[in-house]
């Protein structure tokens, strides 16, 4: 096992549902869907933290194999604490070459509280 994989841990993604509310509009429902294998690295760089003054959300890259390909506003749960995480940039942007023998998907994500 590579120490990339040893890293990895269980996460939930959470998908959103809407559904006619039978007055013309939509509800929208929150909903646990596929399960994944990723780590969550806190972003402690000066830039970061100075962001979190100004008032940003905690910051983390989201590492996963490049089977998986995590989008702009996907929403996982890391399962170990419930956390919940929010992408904000796209999965089809950092990953490992096709040649290389490391299988590397990165994202960035904030912590994310799902709107009611």
């Amino acid at each position: 096992m590579s120490l990339l994989k040893a890293a990895y841990e269980p996460f939930t993604m959470i998908d959103r549902r809407t559904t006619p509310d039978g007055y013309g509009g939509y509800e929208i429902t929150w909903v646990e869907g596929a399960q994944i294998e990723a780590s969550a690295r806190y972003d402690s760089s000066i830039e970061a933290l100075t962001a979190q003054a100004q008032g940003v959300k905690a910051l983390y890259t989201i590492t996963t194999s490049k089977a998986v390909n995590l989008q702009y506003h996907d929403v996982l749960r890391r399962d170990r604490d419930g956390k919940l995480f929010r992408v904000t940039s796209d999965g089809d942007d950092n990953y490992t070459p096709p040649s290389a023998s490391l299988d590397m998907r990165q994202v960035q994500a904030e912590e994310y509280v799902l709107p009611v």
